[in-house]
């Protein structure tokens, strides 16, 4: 039987957190034995948290060593003393593959690049070059200590990389939605619990939340990351009056800036931007969104579709999500 591609793993693992790690791109790897055998498959989960490589190495190290106090170690920087410390050379013939250059700076996470020269891991093979000048150079710290180093970029990690690339420079927007089986979308909660944790997760690492000022008004929500322990976005109001009931609860979350405007040219001050509603506020933003998250639940009954109009997309990535289907997309 053939052994699954390490890569097509180490991509389906980073886009179960895509949107949640702003400032950092989504990045997933996977550890390979001599034979090819997975050993560990993992995700950056969250700016700030343990990446990806060290992840993975945390996983394969318990099952090549049997040690599992490493598994109980969360910081970062822990994990990489640990390694470093306790590998013993078991790493010598194992293969890490990494959808991402391993980072070559010590930021609020030490250098994964220095982490894997350290222990001696036998071979790296990553496929995207990492686009930021303060983490690049991660493959040549690893060519100068002698460790193997593949590069192998392809369409897959390109298309997962996509959202970092741009907001190094600009605004990144992605339109997030829930409907049924049969499109529609009104008449109350529609989809799991699993999907409506993601999005307070993509909230949590958002710079900006925009919503329409009709679902203001009539859900009287609070719009915030409290099913994560997040924090909560500043918020853009996009409507052409502000006669709203300032006790609707997304008026008193503390820390939080909300606008309220008839333009959305307030975008454009904010790098990760994440935009949720209807037909109408979809018409209305359209021409600024860079990515569309469609969660599809396996009911139906609402009476309000939510495309009204012919509408072609490009799936980017499939996956469950609970019950309910996680579609990524861009325009057709």
């Amino acid at each position: 039987m053939a052994q699954p591609d390490p890569m097509a793993l180490a991509v389906d693992a980073a886009w179960a957190y895509q949107g949640c790690t702003f400032p950092n791109p989504a990045v997933g790897a996977a550890v390979t034995d001599a034979s090819g055998r997975i050993l560990s498959v993992a995700a950056h989960e969250k700016a700030g948290g343990p990446h990806a490589e060290v992840l993975a190495l945390q996983q394969a190290f318990s099952l090549l060593t049997s040690d599992t106090a490493i598994l109980q170690l969360k910081d970062s920087g822990t994990i990489h003393d640990y390694l470093l410390s306790h590998h013993n050379g078991c790493f010598s013939t194992c293969t890490i593959h990494v959808t991402l250059e391993p980072c070559a700076h010590h930021g609020k996470t030490p250098s994964c690049a220095r982490l894997l020269a350290g222990i001696g891991i036998g071979r790296v093979v990553y496929a995207a070059a990492d686009p930021n000048a303060e983490a690049a150079g991660g493959s040549s710290i690893l060519n100068e200590t002698g460790i193997r180093v593949e590069h192998a970029p392809s369409k897959a990690t390109d298309d997962l990389l996509f959202p970092f690339v741009q907001w190094q420079t600009k605004s990144f927007v992605t339109f997030k939605w829930a409907q049924r089986l049969d499109g529609t979308v009104d008449g109350g909660v529609i989809s799991g619990e699993a999907s409506r944790r993601f999005v307070h997760a993509m909230r949590d690492a958002s710079d900006l939340l925009v919503i329409g000022g009709n679902t203001v008004r009539t859900d009287r929500p609070t719009l915030d990351a409290r099913l994560v322990g997040g924090r909560a976005p500043d918020v853009l109001i996009f409507s052409h009056s502000d006669d709203f009931d300032r006790t609707i609860p997304l008026f008193s979350v503390p820390g939080r800036k909300v606008l309220i405007a008839s333009d959305l040219s307030a975008i454009e001050q904010y790098r990760n931007v994440l935009v949720e509603g209807g037909p109408g506020m979809f018409d209305a933003v359209q021409s600024r969104c860079d990515m569309y998250l469609c969660f599809v639940a396996p009911s139906s009954g609402g009476t309000i579709r939510f495309l009204q109009q012919p509408q072609q997309f490009e799936i980017r990535h499939l996956s469950r999500s609970g019950e309910d289907v996680k579609q990524w997309m861009v325009n057709g």
